[in-house]
C-alpha cells in the first residue's frame, strides 16, 4: 500500500510506454480532461524529463512525463466534527459518512457538513488540496464517501463511475416482502420540473440500472443489498418505490414512521475501485449502523 507520507502528492508521474504525444498520453493514459491540459499549457506545469514542454510535444518510449499538481484550497469553513477517516493517501480520503449530515454546504446548510469536515481534517494534517466529492449521499444516507484532493483524481474516478468500474453496494430495508432472490430494474429517471427535489420513472429521463439481491425477509419487510450500475439521484429510492417496496423511513417516497425508525433505512456499504495513481485495487466496506440495525431486529 501506498501512503501518503512516502509519496510526493502534488506530483503525478508517468514513464512512456512507446512513442506518441504528450497531449495523447495526457489525455489516454493520466486521464486528464482537455480543460485540464490547456490549464497545464498556460501555467508551464506539465514536464518531460525535468523541461517543460507544450501538449504538441512528440513522446518517445522512456521519457518521464510529470505534472505538478498546486490548486488553492476551496473556501469551506473547517469544523470539527469528529468525521470516521476510514482511508487517506495522497489523491483520496474515504468518510463513513454519519445519517443527518449534508454532504456539501447549501443555503440551508452552510456548516457542519462533510465538507467542513474534511477541511478541517486536512488543516490539522497540514495538506493543501482542494477537495471534490466523487459521489454524494443524500443527507438521511449514511456509508462510505469518495473524497478526491486534486482535480487529476477526481476526474480519474470520476470517468471510471461513468464507466461503471466503482463497485457500490448499499444495504436497504423495504416494505414488503420481496419474492424474487434477485432482481434488476431499468427504468429511467426523470426530475418533471427544475426544482422538483422529487424523482420519478418516466420514459423522458436518464438510464437509470439497479441490482438487488435479497439478504433477509422479515415480517412484512425485506433487507436487500443493491448495486448500482448507474449513479442517478435518488435512485435507489425512486426504484424501490416503483416496484411497490418503498425504503422504511423514506419521507419523500415511502411512508415514515417514527417509532420504527427516523430517516430512510438505506446505507452505502461497500466501494470498490482501482486507486487513481497506482491503480491498485481499493476496497472498503462500512458496517450497519446501529438505527438499522434496531430496525431489522423490531421487524424480524
Amino acid at each position: 500500500m501506498f501512503k501518503k507520507e512516502n509519496q510526493r502528492y502534488d506530483l503525478i508521474s508517468y514513464t512512456s510506454e512507446e512513442d506518441s504525444t504528450l497531449k495523447e498520453i495526457l489525455l489516454n493514459k493520466l486521464n486528464f480532461s482537455v480543460r485540464s491540459i490547456s490549464k497545464m499549457k498556460r501555467e508551464q506545469s506539465v514536464f518531460v524529463n525535468k523541461e517543460f514542454k507544450k501538449p504538441s510535444t512528440n513522446i518517445k518510449k522512456g521519457d518521464l512525463i510529470e505534472v505538478k499538481i498546486d490548486e488553492e484550497m476551496a473556501s469551506f469553513t473547517p469544523c470539527d466534527l469528529n468525521l470516521e477517516i476510514i482511508y487517506d493517501d495522497f489523491d483520496l480520503i474515504i468518510v463513513n459518512k454519519p445519517p443527518f449530515m449534508v454532504v456539501h454546504p447549501t443555503k440551508s446548510h452552510s456548516d457542519n457538513t462533510i465538507a467542513n469536515g474534511v477541511t478541517d481534517y486536512i488543516l490539522k494534517n497540514n495538506e493543501k488540496v482542494k477537495i471534490r466529492f466523487v459521489n454524494r449521499l443524500d443527507m438521511n444516507t449514511s456509508g462510505l464517501l469518495i473524497v478526491a484532493k486534486n482535480a487529476y483524481a477526481h476526474h480519474t474516478l470520476s470517468v471510471d463511475m461513468s464507466l461503471d468500474k466503482i463497485e457500490k453496494t448499499y444495504i436497504t430495508v423495504v416494505k414488503g416482502i420481496v419474492k424474487e432472490d434477485f432482481g434488476t430494474i431499468n427504468k429511467p429517471i426523470y426530475r418533471p420540473t427544475e426544482d422538483s427535489i422529487k424523482r420519478i420513472v418516466d420514459e423522458r429521463g436518464q438510464e437509470s440500472i439497479t441490482h438487488y439481491e435479497v439478504l433477509e425477509r422479515l415480517n412484512d419487510a425485506t433487507v436487500l443489498k443493491i448495486r448500482l450500475e448507474t449513479g442517478r439521484t435518488h435512485q435507489i429510492r425512486v426504484h424501490m418505490n416503483y416496484i411497490g417496496h418503498s425504503i422504511i423511513g423514506d419521507e419523500l417516497y415511502g411512508e415514515f414512521d417514527e417509532s420504527l425508525i427516523n430517516r430512510q433505512a438505506l446505507h452505502a456499504y461497500s466501494l470498490k475501485f482501482h486507486q487513481p495513481r497506482t491503480k491498485e485495487v481499493l476496497e472498503f466496506k462500512s458496517k450497519l449502523p446501529d438505527d438499522i440495525k434496531n430496525l431489522i431486529e423490531k421487524l424480524r
